[in-house]
């Protein structure tokens, strides 16, 4: 057995290496590791501390920031920083961080977990702190229904893991349930919130323990709020951690943790706070002082490219990365775009639906809710991709003045367009798949 550990270990590290010079993807020397190798990782000699991220929406740039704040505290950590997310991505991290004999050389090991395959990775090795961002309706093709999607996870927790959850997302906060020492993090009521969900559909509209009506005190956003279930006891939990506040004065941005950790950042949309606080949550639990933690999250700009300011001719523009297939990050999104008082317009590019597998299905345009465009003052929206016309009759239900919308389904004609014939602020929602269809036509800038 040692001997095919070693050699699954040499081979990855050697394909890997390979594969970086041809730009090939990160999963294939774990791919090559695991055929020589099927249990490689329960033969790893792990660090004490290892963490897990998982969720629907923020799992990348969650672990991006824990990695930045433990770095910052002078320890050497280990992550599948290109995304790489199933299990032949997590051997291949390893293993590359790995001696020959299988010990990984790092003092941390901080991995983003799939959904669905984190429990297959778990079943060779368990991290011990897990932590679970959110759960909406993500890729439905592939994921089906949020509660499905729960239902998997569970398989991949253990009683040894310490678990850090989204106290507002009822579906998180359920992994809980009767289970001590579980760590929650969740945002006090702010001035943004709701008294009713303005989702499309209402995930939280039912209790995850007793299947019997819920209700809100306030919503954050979509199902994300403070809940109470109508029949059992189950209800938000008290939050270990928790986003106090934000604000943005004289074109300076920061929220507060805890209520005296000050945190200035570079872009204040409720989903990229929630990230920070899970990172906050996840540092400290794992020892590092939170007066350490907030100093490093301090104006830290993510390196993953979610969010991507340029210039396009003579226009100025951010890129808002979202998901395809998943309509609550384009919620978000869009509720960027509302908030924003400047004169703007704003492309949504849908070319190809996913990168990791063949769909056509544009039904998730549905669940959008593009109908808050309505109340703000846009210039123009340009629709732009193979999936232009899709999203054209989506905006037509939608009651979008016609006269506001041009349509390209290629992106260079789109952008082209903008770049003659606008002159107010532009904002682009795209999805990682259809991201370098513009980012190859336009020229970053470091966020402001």
């Amino acid at each position: 057995m040692k001997i095919r550990v070693f050699t699954a270990i040499l081979v990855c590290k050697i394909v890997r290496r390979l594969a970086k010079l041809f730009g090939r993807g990160s999963s294939l020397p774990g791919k090559y590791a695991l055929k020589i190798c099927p249990d490689i990782l329960s033969n790893l000699k792990l660090p004490e501390i290892s963490i897990a991220v998982t969720g629907s929406n923020g799992k990348t740039s969650t672990v991006e920031m824990i990695a930045h704040v433990l770095k910052s505290s002078g320890l050497k950590v280990a992550y599948n920083k290109e995304g790489s997310n199933q299990i032949e991505g997590v051997v291949t991290f390893l293993a590359g961080d790995s001696t020959m004999s299988g010990r990984v050389k790092s003092d941390v090991i901080l991995l983003e977990a799939d959904e669905r395959y984190s429990r297959y990775i778990f079943k060779y090795f368990h991290p011990k702190y897990f932590v679970i961002n959110n759960l909406y309706r993500d890729q439905m093709t592939r994921n089906g229904h949020p509660e499905f999607i729960k239902s998997i996870i569970s398989q991949a927790v253990y009683d040894d893991m310490t678990l850090i959850l989204n106290a507002d997302d009822p579906l998180v906060s359920s992994f809980g349930k009767d289970r001590e020492g579980t760590i929650y993090f969740g945002a006090d009521k702010l001035p943004t919130d709701k008294p009713v969900n303005e989702g499309i559909y209402d995930d939280g509209k039912y209790c995850p323990i007793c299947k019997k009506p819920m209700v809100y005190e306030y919503y954050h956003y979509n199902h994300i709020g403070k809940f109470r279930c109508t029949s059992c006891v189950f209800a938000r939990h008290d939050t270990d951690h928790t986003l106090t506040s934000s604000k943005e004065e004289d074109g300076k941005a920061s929220i507060t943790i805890d209520g005296k950790y000050e945190i200035p950042v570079f872009f204040t949309g409720i989903y990229h706070c929630y990230n920070i606080l899970a990172a906050f949550t996840a540092a400290v639990t794992a020892g590092i002082a939170p007066e350490k933690a907030a100093e490093s999250l301090g104006g830290y700009i993510l390196k993953s490219g979610r969010i991507s300011d340029f210039t396009l001719g003579k226009l100025d523009g951010r890129l808002l990365l979202s998901k395809h297939e998943n309509s609550v990050s384009y919620d978000r999104s869009i509720d960027v775009v509302v908030s924003d008082n400047r004169r703007k317009s704003v492309m949504f590019i849908v070319d190809a639906i996913s990168r990791k597998y063949y769909t056509s299905d544009s039904s998730w345009l549905w669940d959008i809710n593009f109908e808050k465009l309505k109340q703000t003052n846009i210039d123009k929206i340009i629709l732009a991709g193979q999936y232009c016309d899709d999203l054209a009759v989506r905006f037509e239900l939608a009651g979008i003045d016609e006269d506001k919308i041009e349509m390209f389904e290629f992106v260079n004609d789109a952008a082209d367009y903008c770049s003659h014939n606008l002159d107010s602020f532009l904002y682009v929602i795209t999805c990682f798949s259809d991201k370098e269809k513009i980012l190859s036509i336009v020229t970053r800038r470091e966020l402001a």
